[in-house]
């Protein structure tokens, strides 16, 4: 896709992954259908051509783009959508705090987190797609600052920059009952320890924070 010019869509197959969470020490199974996620991160280029923003604090067209929150990213995706002629994955309510997920649209949208960690994992099983330094940028090799996409080795499936450099917004809501409509990030960010780049790390953030290690890359399902 010429939009996309950097950032392909990878076809991922399906399959099924099981999630984790320490703090609860709860592990849940997810069955997956095949779905796209774009190789590396939106970069601040491609979010300035669509949005004609550039919210980023370190600025570099093939910089991640950070400083933007779940709603942006949202937004980013049914804008991405309009300008290729596909169906928009969501409905913004306009003055409500509400966002509706059509799942019969064909645009873009953000990874469930399951999505998220089976195209991290890439069919391994450990922590890690491979050894940290060769495949991500952390607190370890990044000189604490961000770094531009697709640097670092791809995982198996061709996927950049899965662990580190910006923390990936997903749309799940993280814990309901506990956080309210917190969502979902993973992957770890340029300014993290070895700890938080792991395939199976979660964190959370209101949908409106905004910082310099988050940012997001988009998803497709797959029609049939």
């Amino acid at each position: 896709m010429d939009l996309m010019t950097g950032s392909e869509m990878v076809t991922v197959p399906a399959g099924r992954v099981t999630l984790s969470d320490r703090r609860t020490q709860r592990s849940w199974s997810v069955d997956l259908a095949s779905y796209e996620l774009a190789a590396c991160p939106v970069t601040q280029e491609l979010y300035r051509q669509i949005t004609g923003g550039r919210p980023s604090a370190v600025l570099g067209d093939r910089l991640p783009v950070e400083g933007v929150s779940w709603w942006d990213a949202t937004r980013f995706c049914n804008a991405l959508s309009e300008r290729s002629g596909l169906t928009p994955a969501y409905r913004i309510r306009a003055g409500a705090e509400v966002v509706e997920w059509d799942t019969s649209a064909d645009g873009y949208r953000l990874p469930t987190e399951a999505e998220w960690e089976h195209a991290c994992r890439a069919g391994t099983t450990g922590p890690r797609y491979g050894e940290l330094d060769e495949i991500g940028w952390y607190r370890g090799n990044s000189h604490e600052r961000i770094h531009e996409v697709g640097a670092k080795r791809p995982n198996a499936w061709g996927l950049h920059d899965m662990l580190g450099n910006v923390w990936d917004w997903c749309w799940d809501v993280y814990d309901a009952e506990v956080y309210g409509a917190y969502r979902v990030l993973r992957g770890g960010g340029w300014f993290d320890e070895h700890w938080s780049c792991r395939a199976s790390a979660r964190r959370r953030s209101h949908p409106t924070f905004q910082v310099d290690d988050v940012g997001f890359r988009v998803a497709r399902s797959v029609m049939s």
